[in-house]
């Protein structure tokens, strides 16, 4: 029965139906189903230009598509799985659960994190307009130079690609920026920095890459605009540029970025291992740190990307030796998740099930990444499909397999049903075989010989039979892909109630209702472990036993110190703000005019960005009474 305490901290952090409250709102829940729901049906985007390649590829000199169309759909299918698909699609898991995990009632920036979610939406539009002028991006996720420069490829094709990867990395900065804040300063009280849990450890590791990996990536795409657009010459050595300096710039990103994707995953799989095995995780520290480390390491081995370019022997060493160490955390992750399910009482429900197609696939992945950091071995594989093969296994494997256990185990805290099992049990067994028999036979068809980026092939080469049975198996795939539609709009209508802890879980986010009240918790807890509702000493839905220092008549929450997360002040939070749209809008504006080289209007569009900018940094009248108090 709701109390008068309730009801006032409904009226304060709730939000009302009205479209403008909608487009306003700041709230992390919203926004987070919003990055999921959004990267989700990029998914489904680039999945069908993935099936619209295996056709083509499915027998030999095939017409279906043309070449240029192909290098379209084949562009933009790695463009929207990589940039639009996976990291928004763990970084909106990110945003539903930190504060609730951590114990809090919001981001620690919540207007930033609603700008966020509107540049990554206006960006990928941005680049899939370019469909509607028949232009897409057709140089490739990589877009390498010379190949990509104005000579070689006329038209705004690959215009709209580096601009609207700059556009994206705007919202990819912010949003790190916004996790490595509210995961170091928001904690509820007690939970120290060793007692974070590892799927935080995992987005605090992911956020502080992802302020180093990207800006290498948007000087990559600011040198390609001013090349193509306005004459310069960064990558032309007859002018004292270097082509080289692309592929430097591109995998100094390119390769963190595959950790990126998978570290959040690894945080998913630490936590559902963990209450599905019904033990506290064995190595808790070993995990952590092994994230830690896979990063710093990860920052240097993009060079083992080219080997094939001609680099001095030393340096080939380094970067191989580099490549190889890497392995080491991933098995350590691989052997404590073992331990734990070995160790404990394992119940082999859904989301344990993915956990364990993503081990079986990703192991297969890990022991073909480590044969390239033998430079030999490299250079005879590289530019081939046992490269696609291996990294569709790593990554498809190493994120989508997690981010589908992450679905079934949160799906009834976000909406407060559970999935429906008999519809995920043919999701999860059509989509792992479908999977390994799409990819798994590109492993050979690599070693045969077989080219990765081409659109067509002869027959007699001993390809047509493999890539029959791997479009074959791409369709298998797409039905376990539509079955888990299927299921989600079912379980919407019709799923079984879940009740605010159907698994008996261990950390925050369950101590709540399902799904969450607008002020997530009704008190700030306190907690005394790394598992707070499995330990006899937390509890936080009692509020005597959680004395909260907010007050209930303003928008706060809980501001704590960094190791040991003791309170240290009350940050008054935002209300629901239209500028954070306002300001993705005019930068639509600054980017379409640098795309059709209209300068004036981009000029406008910058000062506009400058006054709404001006706008969002004026203190509210709560702000300013509180700076004044």
């Amino acid at each position: 029965m709701a109390t008068i305490a309730d009801k006032r901290l409904t009226d304060i952090w709730g939000e009302s139906s009205s479209l403008w409250r909608t487009l306003a709102t700041v709230d992390h829940k919203t926004i987070g189903v919003r990055y999921m729901v959004t990267a989700f049906l990029f998914f489904i985007v680039g999945g069908i230009e993935a099936l619209l390649l295996r056709i083509q590829l499915g027998s030999a000199e095939s017409t279906f598509l043309s070449p240029d169309v192909y290098n379209q759909l084949f562009t933009m299918h790695g463009t929207t799985m990589i940039f639009f698909f996976a990291t928004p699609m763990l970084f909106g898991f990110g945003n539903f659960l930190v504060p609730l995990m951590l114990g809090s009632r919001d981001m620690a920036f919540p207007r930033l994190n609603a700008f966020g979610y509107w540049v990554f939406l206006f960006s990928g539009l941005f680049m899939y307009s370019s469909f509607l002028i028949g232009a897409a991006p057709n140089g490739g996720w990589f877009a390498y130079v010379p190949l990509t420069s104005l000579q070689y490829s006329p038209g705004p094709n690959l215009d709209f690609w580096g601009l609207g990867l700059i556009f994206l990395s705007i919202a990819s900065i912010g949003g790190a920026a916004n996790f490595i804040v509210s995961i170091l300063k928001m904690r509820a009280p007690g939970m120290s920095i060793n007692r974070m849990p590892l799927f935080i450890w995992a987005l605090l590791v992911t956020a502080f890459a992802v302020i180093f990996a990207i800006p290498p990536l948007t000087v990559a795409n600011i040198f390609l605009v001013l090349e193509r657009g306005f004459g310069f010459r960064f990558f032309e050595s007859q002018y004292g540029g270097n082509p080289l300096l692309w592929q430097h710039l591109f995998w100094i990103f390119g390769h963190p970025d595959v950790y990126i994707i998978f570290l959040p995953a690894v945080g998913i799989v630490s936590e559902v291992v963990q209450v599905f095995s019904r033990r506290v995780v064995v190595g808790y520290t070993l995990l952590a740190t092994a994230v830690v480390v896979t990063v710093i390491i990860a920052f240097g081995v993009w060079v083992h990307h080219m080997f094939a370019v001609g680099i001095s022997p030393m340096a080939s060493d380094l970067f191989s030796l580099a490549s190889v160490v890497i392995g080491i955390p991933a098995g350590v992750q691989i052997f404590a998740w073992l331990a734990t399910i070995l160790t404990g009482k394992p119940r082999f429900q859904l989301p344990l099930m993915w956990v364990a197609g993503f081990i079986f696939v990703f192991v297969i992945g890990g022991l073909s990444g480590v044969m390239f950091p033998a430079a030999s071995f490299d250079q005879q594989v590289t530019d081939s499909y046992f490269v696609v093969a291996h990294f569709h296994y790593v990554l498809f494997g190493g994120a989508v397999f997690p981010i589908f256990a992450g679905f079934y185990y949160w799906f009834p805290k976000i909406v407060g049903r559970m999935l429906n099992k008999r519809i995920g049990w043919w999701n999860f067994w059509l989509t792992f075989i479908g999977f390994n028999l799409t990819f798994f036979p590109m492993h050979i068809v690599g070693l045969l010989g077989m080219p990765r980026r081409v659109y067509t092939y002869q027959g007699g080469l001993g390809w047509d039979t493999i890539n029959l049975i791997s479009t074959i198996g791409s369709f298998v795939l797409a039905v376990g892909i539509l079955l888990f539609i299927v299921n989600l709009i079912y379980s919407l209508n019709k799923g079984e109630k879940a009740g605010d802890n159907p698994w008996d879980a261990a950390t925050l986010e369950w101590a709540t209702t399902s799904p969450p009240e607008p002020y997530n918790f009704k008190t700030i807890p306190t907690i005394y472990s790394r598992v707070p509702l499995w330990d006899q000493k937390s509890h936080p839905n009692d509020e005597s036993s959680n004395p909260d220092p907010t007050d209930p008549y303003q928008r706060e929450t809980l501001v704590t110190s960094l190791l040991d997360a003791q309170p240290e002040s009350r940050l008054i939070m935002p209300e629901a703000s239209i500028i954070p749209l306002v300001l993705a809008l005019v930068l639509v504006l600054v980017f379409a005019g640098l795309l059709i080289h209209v300068l004036w209007m981009t000029g406008i569009g910058v000062a506009v960005s400058l006054i709404v900018v001006g706008w969002w940094l004026w203190p509210t009248r709560q702000e300013a009474e509180a700076a004044a108090s």
